[in-house]
């Protein structure tokens, strides 16, 4: 019987799909007959009155209007999409009997949608969250992004599994908050104003003891360098200041690479400021048995070359020099040897640890890089674009001081608050400009001091929601909410000028204004260094614990280079506004020396990431195929076809996946003395918990299509068992999926699905907060209208930018 009624279930649907509008208008329903009858046969056996199986009754309910309830269907819908009802052992209906119900009803909640649009909902408050508050002060005062950054200053944003860090409700203010937000504005102000710290500070650029230093590590570094570090620093005033070298030491304390000289150079904006030769100067006998030595007698070395290897080699490796106010590139690096060191290396008395020839003759590493100033600062500079943005104008004359003074804090509380600025507005702030000047302060100082007030203001902290008749409040709020969607940040002096004129009621004007928004650098780097690397996990890559015994090429170097790549491949279809099915389709990546060696990709050379085709696109293209997201879904030591196919689930499909029932044993690791046993295997013995099989039987033939890559996106064969690698598996629908381009086929055979789930997240973090199934209607709304342009990333933002939720 099911064949039968499942072809009459489709036709039936498809014709109802079919009808005019203008009868899809009508007080009364179509015939609804092949939707019971599908509901009756399927699901009313365990969701009835009188079983209520989890929560649902559907026996009793019009699938005809269910528009009326939506969001007792759109649980239905979700459940349909994934395919996980019926349960294991009950009939099930053929594929497309599951698209034409899933369709069906979408296609009646949609309707009733465009005729009675829910009320839309924004949180009334949202503070800015650290991002948003980084690239707030960067735009207000113009600063260098690459050489300042506060988020560290600033506590963390909580987010929960599957949230954005922007969502209002979970942007709470505690009294750190507040201590911080007091503490960061003052640093900021100053730096933006020109003004001298209250006295020389020193910032120390570490870098981690597993960055591999043999070759050059910046494009900012010159060409024959290796190793060391370019810092971008924003120097505050003109003025002295001291940049000090501390070489790397080894876990007990001795200066690695010693065994020979080596040539360190420290540079300012390329320039060379002093070259220092370092290694080779120990005098007297090593140590023996392990570089710090037991206090056995005759373990450590002589006293003299306990010192240089401790303390003397890297002593004095400071240079002082006049520096201009402003953003500047500090590089430190090693002339590149390209011959091995000439002569004998000093006698070795080998021990249980040491003195491995590798530690003490390798390379030396820089370990940090401490910037220390000012000293003789000779007042403020005379010109920088943080002094460019704030002081529009300069008193002549006492007399002129607190107009000029008017004139700047009005311009940037406006900007700063985002909204005209208020007569109110400017007596508070120059009230303070008027308190530092009769503490002694001159003009700049004052102007310090009340813009560090303004950056504590709730007009800054918070965006605040407020219901309003007027149409140029309104055009003033969308502005703010356009600006921190696309740019986490506030809006630039157009946008804001454009609002207060109420020009952005008009459609033309906000497509005109998003286009230029999109394309500024700001949007590609907010959309993919926050949205992306969120909705991805890219920030849970320096998370990543590998086991070093089974992947000892994994190191920092690569861990980095792995997060790099997939930023920015998305950016790049960002900025070229390309199909966002090609995030799985591409036949694209980036990658530098280090990542295509590891992914087998010839004839790259040097630190610099560049964009190469990929030579098999059958392991190779697209997100799927990337190491950041393959590594952050694996365990240390194996990979995961449950993590793997749980986050597919969740992030590619837009498939929720429940938590594991409590109590249930999900330890999957081979039981002592027993046979090493294939993952399949195992999970195959875990699935026999009548328990975990549903979900089970979902996840797990996704996460197997990707066991031909390794814990860090190495491409394999055999697994960590032994065993050879099997990547096929089969859907609760019986598709069979093999492998990557299995995987990538199924998701392209639904061309619409990946656009959706893509919708669905930044649709949530456009607005804030979690989506509620009255947007539903809305994401299938943008999908359907950027369909017949190729889903791209424009139509799809443009979409949402007029989507009822975003705009009223």
């Amino acid at each position: 019987m099911r064949a039968p009624l499942s072809a009459l279930f489709v036709a039936g649907c498809l014709a109802w799909l079919s009808e005019t509008p203008t009868r899809a208008q009508q007080t009364h329903a179509p015939s609804a007959a092949p939707l019971r009858a599908a509901l009756d046969t399927y699901c009313v056996g365990c969701h009835n009155e009188r079983l209520r199986t989890g929560g649902l009754t559907l026996d009793s309910v019009d699938p005809a209007a269910a528009g009326v309830n939506p969001e007792l269907w759109e649980r239905v819908i979700a459940k349909l999409r994934a395919g996980s009802m019926p349960p294991a052992g009950r009939p099930r209906p053929d594929a497309a009997t599951y698209h034409a119900l899933a369709a069906a009803l979408e296609d009646a909640i949609d309707r009733e949608w465009l005729r009675h649009p829910p009320a839309a909902r924004i949180s009334a408050v949202h503070r800015l969250n650290r991002t948003e508050y980084n690239h707030a002060i960067r735009d207000l005062f113009a600063f260098d992004a690459a050489s300042v950054d506060v988020t560290p200053l600033l506590p963390g944003d909580e987010t929960a599994d599957g949230s954005f860090d922007n969502f209002a409700d979970s942007l709470s203010i505690s009294p750190a908050h507040l201590e911080r937000y007091l503490s960061v504005a003052r640093q900021v102000t100053r730096l933006a104003a020109g003004l001298p710290p209250a006295r020389p500070g020193v910032a120390t650029f570490e870098i981690p003891l597993h960055v591999v230093q043999d070759d050059r590590q910046s494009e900012d570094l010159p060409f024959g360098s290796r190793g060391g570090i370019s810092i971008h620093y924003d120097f505050p005033v003109d003025g002295e200041y001291v940049v000090k070298v501390r070489l790397q030491r080894q876990y007990q304390d001795y200066i690695k690479g010693m065994g020979w000289p080596q040539q360190l150079d420290v540079r300012l904006d390329g320039r060379l400021l002093k070259r220092f030769t370092v290694g080779g100067d120990a005098k007297g006998r090593p140590a023996a048995s392990s570089y710090a030595g037991d206090g056995e007698p005759g373990f450590a070395g002589d006293d003299s070359w306990e010192k240089y290897m401790q303390v003397g080699a890297d002593a004095g490796l400071e240079v002082r020099a006049p520096v201009g106010a402003g953003s500047h590139v500090v590089g430190v690096s090693f002339v590149r040897e390209l011959w091995e060191p000439e002569g004998l290396p000093q006698p070795l008395q080998r021990g249980r640890v040491i003195t491995d020839d590798n530690v003490y003759m390798g390379y030396a590493s820089v370990g940090a890089v401490h910037i220390g100033g000012p000293y003789k600062n000779s007042g403020p500079p005379k010109d920088t674009p943080s002094r460019r943005a704030i002081f529009v104008c300069e008193p002549a004359s006492a007399a002129d001081e607190k107009p000029c003074a008017e004139k700047i804090l009005s311009r940037m509380a406006r900007l700063a608050y985002r909204r005209p600025v208020r007569a109110a507005d400017v007596r508070t702030l120059t009230g303070f400009f008027e308190s530092r000047r009769l503490e002694g302060g001159d003009f700049h100082e004052g102007i310090q001091f009340a813009l560090e007030r303004m950056l504590v203001d709730p007009d800054f902290l918070l965006r605040v929601h407020a219901p309003s008749s007027d149409p140029r409040t309104r055009d003033v709020e969308l502005a703010s909410r356009l600006s921190f969607f696309l740019w986490s940040s506030i809006p630039d002096d157009r946008l804001l000028a454009l609002a207060e004129r109420g020009e952005l009621s008009s459609a033309p004007v906000v497509e005109r204004e998003v286009r230029r928004m999109i394309a500024d650098p700001r949007a590609i780097d907010s959309l993919a260094d926050d949205f992306a690397a969120q909705w991805l996990n890219l920030r849970r890559v320096d998370e990543v614990v590998v086991d070093p015994e089974r992947y000892p090429n994994y190191d920092l170097s690569l861990m980095q280079a792995l997060g790099r790549e997939t930023e920015l491949f998305v950016a790049s279809t960002i900025r070229e506004n390309r199909s966002v099915v090609d995030l799985l389709d591409a036949n694209y990546t980036f990658v530098n020396e280090r990542l295509a060696r590891h992914y087998g990709i010839p004839d790259v050379y040097g630190s610099r990431f560049r964009r190469v085709a990929l030579p098999n696109h059958d392991q190779r293209g697209g997100l799927l195929a990337q190491g950041a997201l393959l590594a952050t879904t694996s365990y240390p030591d194996r990979t995961s076809p449950v993590l793997r196919g749980k986050w597919l689930l969740n992030n590619i499909f837009g498939l929720p996946v429940p938590p594991p029932p409590p109590g249930v044993d999900t330890n999957l690791n081979d039981k002592p003395g027993a046979r090493p046993a294939s993952i399949r295997e195992r999970l195959a013995e875990h699935r026999k918990n009548p328990s975990c099989s549903s979900c089970h039987s979902t996840i797990d033939p996704l996460g197997f299509a990707l066991e031909n890559f390794d814990v860090i996106g190495g491409w394999r064969t055999i697994d960590e068992s032994g065993h050879a690698v099997d990547a096929h598996g089969t859907t609760t629908s019986g598709a069979t999926i093999d492998g990557l381009a299995g995987l990538r086929a199924a998701l392209l055979a639904q061309p619409e699905q990946f656009p959706r789930t893509l919708t669905e997240k930044l649709l949530a973090y456009a607005l804030g907060r979690r989506l509620e199934y009255a947007d539903r209607p809305a994401v299938r709304k943008i999908v359907r209208d950027a369909a017949p342009g190729g889903y791209r990333w424009s139509d799809i933002i443009l979409g949402i930018v007029n989507s009822p939720a975003f705009r009223n």
